[in-house]
This record gives C-alpha cells, sequence and structure tokens, in this order.
C-alpha cells in the first residue's frame, strides 16, 4: 500500500502523523511511504532523515492526497485538506466530529474511510490511541493555566505552589480520566490545592490511592460542583464521553460566582468544551476573558510540544496503522478495536454517538463494510 504523510497546517501545529522511526516499519513491512517535504521539521526531523528510512518526499500536499491510498496525519483534515480525499482512500489521524458539521459533511461527501484515533478501544475498554495526547494535554493544561494566572496575562496573579506563609492556589479538576490524572499530577507536584470531580466512585477510590491523600477526590454533583468551580483559582475540564460533543457541565451563570481573574482551562474542547463559554482559540491567541474569568481553549495543546507528543503519539498508532496498511478493509473488518475507530466509510455515518450529535443515520460498521 502507498501510505502518505502530510505536513500539518493547523495553526502551530508541529506534530507529524508518522516519524522517521515509523516510516521505517511501514516500508520493513513492505510499503511504499510518502511523505511531504518539511513534514517532521516541526520535530527536527529533515527530509534526508525520512529518505534515509526509506520514504520518498514529494513537494505539496497534492502530491500526498494524490499518490496514497491511506493517509497518516495528527489533526483532523482542514477543508483544503478534505477537499482532496476521494473514495476509497483511508483516513487516519484524530477527527473529533460530534462538535464539528462542516468537516464531517467533508469527509461524507469525499467518500473516504475515516478511522478516528479517538474511538479506537482496547481490551480493557480504554482509548488508546488518544491516551498518550490525553496525557500530554494533561500536564500542559497546568503549566497553561499556572502562566493565565499571572497577572500580565489576565489572571488573579497567584503562584500555583504557593510560598511558605502564603497559602497555593485551589486547582478544581473536572473528570478523573487520563488528563484529570496527570493534570493532578502536575498541580499536586507543583504544590497547589487539588480537587478532583468525577462520578465514578471506583475510580475516585482509585485515585485515592494513587495520591495517598495529597489530592482531595469528590462525587460530582450540581452542588459539589459549584462549590469547587466557585472557590478554584484554576478549574481544568477534562470530561470525556468517547466520541460525542463534550456536556456542558460549568454555566455561563456560573462563572459569576467565580474569583475574578480566576482561569479555566478546557481540555476538552475538541469535543465541543465542558463550559458553557468555551469556543476554539489557537497557540498564537490562547485566551480570552468572559465575566472577568480567563478561558484557554487550545484545541491541539499537544501540538506546543511536539518533539514529546509526536513520538508519543506514533507508539501508540503504529500499530494499527500497520494493521491498515497490510490488509485494508479486512483489517476493520476482523477486529472490533479498529471498527470502533471507524466514524465515517464511504458517505455513511459509523459512530452512533457522532451520528446522534449531528442528526444522520448511523450505521453499524459491519454492515457497511462489504469485505470479500
Amino acid at each position: 500500500m502507498r501510505v502518505g504523510c502530510p505536513k500539518e497546517i493547523k495553526n502551530h501545529e508541529y506534530r507529524v502523523g508518522l516519524t522517521p522511526g515509523s516510516v521505517r516499519e511501514y516500508v520493513a513491512h513492505g510499503h511504499e511511504v510518502i511523505v511531504e517535504t518539511k513534514a517532521g521539521a516541526g520535530i527536527g526531523a529533515d527530509d534526508d532523515t525520512y529518505r534515509a528510512a526509506g520514504a520518498k518526499i514529494v513537494a505539496t500536499a497534492k502530491d500526498v492526497f494524490e499518490k496514497s491510498d491511506m493517509i497518516v496525519k495528527v489533526k483532523e483534515p482542514q477543508p483544503s485538506e478534505w477537499a482532496q480525499l476521494r473514495d476509497g482512500q483511508i483516513l487516519y489521524t484524530y477527527l473529533h466530529l460530534a462538535p464539528d458539521p462542516e468537516q464531517t459533511k467533508g469527509l461524507i461527501n469525499s467518500g473516504v474511510t475515516a478511522i478516528a484515533y479517538e474511538t479506537v478501544t482496547d481490551e480493557r475498554g480504554g482509548l488508546p490511541l488518544l491516551a498518550p495526547m490525553s496525557e500530554v494535554a494533561g500536564r500542559l493544561a497546568i503549566q497553561a493555566g499556572a502562566t493565565s494566572l499571572q497577572k500580565a496575562n489576565g489572571g488573579r496573579g497567584i503562584l500555583l505552589g504557593g510560598v511558605p506563609g502564603v497559602l497555593p492556589a485551589k486547582v478544581a479538576i473536572i473528570g478523573g480520566g487520563v488528563v484529570g490524572l496527570h493534570a493532578a499530577r502536575m498541580a499536586a507536584g507543583l504544590g497547589a490545592d487539588v480537587s478532583i470531580l468525577d462520578r465514578s466512585i471506583p475510580r475516585l477510590r482509585q485515585l485515592d490511592d494513587i495520591f495517598g491523600g495529597r489530592v482531595h477526590t469528590r462525587f460530582s454533583t450540581i452542588d459539589a460542583l459549584e462549590d469547587e468551580v466557585f472557590s478554584a483559582d484554576l478549574v481544568i475540564g477534562a470530561v470525556l464521553i468517547p466520541g460525542a460533543a463534550a456536556p456542558k457541565l460549568v454555566t455561563r451563570e456560573m462563572l459569576t460566582g467565580m474569583k475574578k481573574g480566576a482561569v479555566i482551562v478546557d481540555v476538552a474542547i475538541d469535543q465541543g468544551g465542558c463550559f458553557e463559554t468555551s469556543h476554539a482559540t489557537t497557540h498564537s491567541d490562547p485566551t480570552y476573558e468572559v465575566e472577568g474569568i480567563v478561558h484557554y481553549c487550545v484545541a491541539n495543546m499537544p501540538g506546543a510540544v511536539p518533539v514529546t507528543s509526536a513520538h508519543a503519539l506514533n507508539n501508540a498508532t503504529l500499530y494499527y496503522g500497520l494493521q491498515l496498511a497490510d490488509r485494508g478493509l479486512k483489517a476493520i473488518a476482523e477486529d472490533r478495536h479498529l471498527r470502533a475507530g471507524l466514524n465515517i466509510h464511504r458517505g455513511r455515518v459509523t459512530n452512533a454517538p457522532v451520528a446522534e450529535a449531528l442528526g444522520y443515520d448511523a450505521y453499524a460498521p459491519e454492515a457497511v463494510l462489504n469485505v470479500a
């Protein structure tokens, strides 16, 4: 199979779908790999490094899309990219379709078979291709929040960990999954007063064991959410419903009860965000203010640390990518975890939460694949 990797074009996105190490693996499996020139510049991998790994370097993204049977990316295709996708082609990347009707329509019209990293599952019910970027985003959320809390950046002027004789900042983390866990580790490590809210009592028990009392755990009710949000200096939105739009847990009205200059970091923004007042921002203009509250809602947070995140992502995506390249649609038909990743196939939406969010009919992957 001809596997293509275009350069990412989303604002300040420096990651790359295939590292040189991954290229070597595809080539070793007998596949031809086509990489757009300078695709790996953001991680310090030049064209010669890719050539040495066995890739063919082409001048434009158009060359990649025209010549490839499968496209491997990091972020969802932008309008100029989905216009170049075609019937019978496989797209393997993050999609986050539920809050994005325009992209969904573009992919449906293209006829492409679209596998979303964020809905591929594993034997434990986890999301193995989302997890590494959730780890990065959770840790970055605390860095971004600490910076945004500085007075010059519009925040309250509070040091996250405080100093002897001065209380540390209070951090409320909504959601105790991968993002929440890693955000809590960073915040607690910096000396902040951290609370995690979640609706899974077994998960709260697990978090309590992990942190040994250094982090407060709290069952998430409306009262508990209000208590924590109103008293917090920094609120991290870390809620995930796989494939679906994130629930709006913090309303605009609730912002009026928060401390002026407090910061919210909405890590769920790829799925529409879990704050009513959230809208996606970019690394070049990351924050805005509503009701005196600083909002940080960058939709590709891990792109800020591309060397770490590109390699972590490739470590996770390589196995399934090779399965797709080796066996094509049969890999999806025969592997239920890859089938869970199938969001669109030749004009039909095959992920139920996406279909429900956007008003499409949902088709079972098994019903539309038609693999001989």
